[in-house]
């Protein structure tokens, strides 16, 4: 398995052209709308938020989606076409005629995307006018472009490309990212698109995505929001002619799941003010549904968070939260928490091993891991997220500035 999360070097996947446009929507001077084109014989999966003031063009694609394989996929940043009822609705779909108007497809074959502001009409004009450009534009070697114009407050774009040998052919897998804050999804994070030269039928492909979101992108989390407009979508298309079956399923698993965690690790990375990658591993829970609880309260404590913006050791932040986490009968005196591989808690309190210098040391690294073993069964969790800055809350009140 070969992984590239160097974003130039993006590799093409045959049966996926992209093209990028600057329409104007809410940015200056940068593009902001991308197309991305699937063969025909591709096979899709998609998963969407689970908010429920879902976003127009999330409503729109489900539905589309439902209907028949889709060949293009529209993507607009600046404006999430979210909070906009009927208006919304109509606004998504016109975007999707316009589309299959200028290249020969039926509208349902067009799901749409949006990220940005919430409660603002879509500007349609806008998007139509750039269409033509889009269709000139389209071309295999444009992953770069895409990971640019799908950005609203990220810093710089996140993508990967992996190749996996399979029955001595390569199969390759790429992918880009965008979201920074409103991140804690139910599904899958802000906008991500994922694609393969695999031959992968509907069933095994649902089931690949499933997983792989599962221990990704549904294990990072910022601040603990869930966008409406969040989407993934992976695409199977078929052209290196590697057909992927219960036999060497295992093999493209692992390639994928490597993929979309180097892409749920490079959001949390550039969340909004983010200095620090926190990895938290809960580990000797009753159950996961106990795992996770601990493991996202210590996530979304803004005490801890802003303790690791500061490098400040304060561990008594991190033993709060886990005490608060509302685990049953949690005995104290057998849990014990570390950062890094320095043991700050047990036996009830600080542990006899700790100092200030040994937690100091850990806390000023760019990336930390918090390892809390409860003591109390097998199960465990892992997820990521980030410390938050100074910057976290001056990007967010000025966002629509």
């Amino acid at each position: 398995m070969n992984i590239l999360d160097d974003i130039n070097h993006l590799l093409p996947v045959a049966g996926i052209n992209i093209a990028t446009a600057a329409a104007n929507i809410s940015y200056a001077d940068r593009t902001d709308l991308t197309l991305i084109e699937i063969a025909v014989g591709s096979t899709t999966s998609a998963v969407f938020t689970q908010n429920a003031f879902c976003a127009a063009p999330v409503t729109v694609a489900k539905q589309h989606l439902k209907q028949t394989a889709p060949r293009y996929l529209l993507v607009n940043a600046g404006n999430a076409n979210a909070g906009t009822g009927q208006a919304g609705i109509d606004a998504a779909i016109a975007c999707c005629e316009s589309i299959a108007s200028e290249l020969d497809c039926d509208v349902n074959q067009v799901l749409p995307f949006s990220t940005g502001v919430i409660g603002e009409n879509l500007p349609v004009d806008k998007i139509k006018k750039v269409i033509p450009d889009l269709k000139i534009d389209l071309n295999p070697h444009h992953w770069m472009a895409a990971a640019n114009a799908i950005m609203t407050t990220d810093t710089v774009p996140k993508g990967v490309s992996c190749q996996v040998n399979i029955a001595n052919q390569v199969v390759t897998i790429t992918g880009i990212a965008k979201g920074v804050g409103m991140l804690r999804p139910n599904m899958a994070t802000m906008l991500a698109y994922i694609t393969t030269d695999a031959k992968i039928e509907q069933s095994i492909l649902d089931n690949c995505l499933t997983k792989a979101v599962a221990q990704s992108l549904n294990r990072i989390t910022v601040d603990g929001d869930t966008s409406t407009n969040d989407a993934c979508v992976l695409v199977a298309t078929g052209q290196s002619k590697v057909t992927i079956s219960e036999l060497n399923l295992s093999e493209f698993q692992q390639a994928l799941d490597k993929v979309f965690e180097t892409l749920a690790k490079a959001l949390v990375r550039d969340a909004e003010g983010a200095t620090k990658l926190i990895t938290i591993n809960v580990s000797e829970a009753q159950n996961t549904s106990e795992s996770d609880r601990v493991a996202y309260t210590v996530a979304h404590s803004p005490l801890v968070k802003t303790a690791f913006f500061a490098s400040d050791p304060n561990w008594g932040r991190i033993l709060a939260a886990v005490g608060r986490a509302g685990v049953k009968d949690l005995n104290i005196d057998k849990l014990k928490i570390f950062i890094g591989d320095v043991c700050i808690v047990e036996n009830g309190g600080r542990s006899a091993s700790y100092s200030e210098e040994l937690g100091q040391k850990v806390m000023n690294e760019s990336e930390i891991t918090i390892h809390i073993q409860l003591g109390r069964g097998q199960a465990s969790s892992t997820i990521w997220t980030c410390d938050f800055s100074y910057d976290y809350v001056k990007i967010n009140a000025e966002y629509r500035s």
